[in-house]
């Protein structure tokens, strides 16, 4: 039985009625590898590798040509064979920041085919350890696919006991339904890299959380996982943003709260996104590393859809497979409308550059509008609704002031930045950036007191 909803987490909002995400619903994922990837550096914010080849070189599809040069940065793979043609660095558009790319220019063999067994039935794990399954992941360069991309292999290398994996299958953004197909169409395989997280983390059992806009989906995998001897079970939650938050999905699933400055690992528990769980099926059983996933295309295009691509295929070219920008007056946003960046104001599908990372999940065109900030009339919404429980209006008025102790004394650090603040602020405030800003900003200066 799918189990009964829960009443969830603290504050969170609305922002759509639902119609956003039927625009990419109904459309089946589609599988294309381009000509030509640029595959970046840079997979998740300050994540950086060194890429191995130089220009010149033959590389063959799953061939690792990326080290990771810091903490947060994972090993990076051929997303296709072929020769790689140039390496270059200029500006990213989700940071701003100076990143490489190297360029593979396909020769248009197709891959191999693999094991496909686990993607029809359960497969047998007791010969995978604990530790070999650690080390497939680094290996591999598993990452977080739904959030900040942080390395899968040290979430799950934690000293604390864990209890139970949740899987992360809420996507509460709006307008994205990737996962969705994801769970729709890649069921077995699903269910297959969930018993791995399992048994990779020492858990007794996996919760796989969806909200009650994907009944479907859950109906579908319940079916599936009725006639398996797995500890796997699936619980609706209401929809609400956000609910695919980390800590909000822990506290509306388990009723318990990740304490302050604290990880889930502290209360028993490991959160990993649905395609992440697939990920590591297609790793472990398909001796694939981290290559591809599923980004919607949606907005105001012609043939909103869900692609299902190579990293390092280029933004302007899954535009040109949804048929295009049907609107000059546009602005154009890489992840969801809440939490995403906008790389682009009144463009073509040419003007958008930049290419797919493990942590691209949509790219959305809006009709551009453009909102004047007004000040702030102290109505309390923003507190009302913050799923982490500060006072974004007292941030954003301390980080104004360049009062960074202020902040810390209101717990900016506590910031999921999720957007909810300024979504909900009548005089139009910029709240979500500031916030954030002063969250980093005073991370920053704890670590520097850490090494004084």
């Amino acid at each position: 039985m799918l189990c009964k909803k829960y009443s969830g987490f603290f504050g969170g909002i609305h922002p759509a009625d639902g119609s956003d995400k039927e625009l990419s619903l109904q459309s089946p994922i589609v599988s294309v590898t381009p000509d030509v990837v640029e595959i970046s550096s840079e997979q998740s914010t300050g994540s950086i590798c060194h890429f191995k080849p130089v220009i010149g070189d033959k590389v063959t599809l799953g061939d690792l040509i990326g080290i990771p040069k810091n903490f947060t940065a994972v090993n990076l793979h051929a997303s296709i064979s072929g020769t790689v043609t140039d390496i270059k660095t200029y500006e990213y558009p989700r940071t701003g920041a100076q990143v490489t790319f190297l360029r593979i220019e396909g020769n248009g063999r197709a891959a191999v085919k693999t094991n496909q067994e686990y993607r029809f039935k359960l497969m047998d794990i007791s010969h995978l350890s604990r530790e070999i399954l650690l080390n497939k992941m680094k290996e591999g360069g598993l990452t977080g696919m739904g959030g900040a991309g942080f390395p899968t292999h040290i979430k799950y290398e934690t000293k604390q006991p864990i209890d139970m994996v949740l899987i992360n299958a809420a996507e509460c953004e709006p307008y994205l339904t990737c996962d969705h197909r994801l769970m729709l169409e890649y069921g077995m395989e699903l269910i297959n890299g969930i018993n791995l997280l399992i048994k990779a983390a020492g858990a007794q059992k996996a919760i796989l959380c969806l909200e009650d806009n994907k009944k479907d989906a859950g109906l579908y995998l319940e079916n599936l996982i009725s006639g398996l001897n797995v500890p796997i079970s699936i619980k609706l939650l209401p929809t609400r943003y956000p609910q695919g938050g980390e800590r909000q999905l822990i506290q509306a699933v388990t009723n318990t709260m990740v304490p302050i400055g604290g990880l889930p690992a502290d209360i028993g528990i490991i959160v990993n996104n649905v395609a992440t769980a697939k990920a590591m099926a297609d790793l472990v059983f398909g001796d694939t590393p981290l290559i591809a996933r599923c980004v919607t295309v949606t907005g105001k295009v012609k043939n909103p859809g869900n692609y299902y691509v190579p990293l390092g295929t280029s933004y302007s070219s899954l535009l040109h497979l949804a048929g295009g920008i049907t609107t000059l007056n546009n602005k154009v946003i890489l992840g969801g409308p809440m939490t995403g960046n906008c790389v682009g104001i009144d463009v073509t599908e040419a003007d958008v550059y930049g290419s797919v990372t493990k942590t691209s999940s949509a790219i959305i065109v809006l009709e551009n509008s453009s909102l004047t900030e007004t000040p702030c009339i102290r109505c309390g919404a923003c507190v009302r609704i913050c799923p982490a429980g500060i006072h974004p209006f007292k941030i954003d008025n301390a980080y104004l002031r360049e009062d960074l102790s202020i902040c810390e004394k209101l717990f900016a650090t506590e910031c999921i930045g999720c957007g909810s603040c300024s979504y909900v602020c009548p005089a139009k405030r910029e709240l979500a950036r500031r916030n954030i800003s002063a969250r980093n900003e005073v991370k920053k200066i704890r670590r520097e007191r850490q090494v004084k």
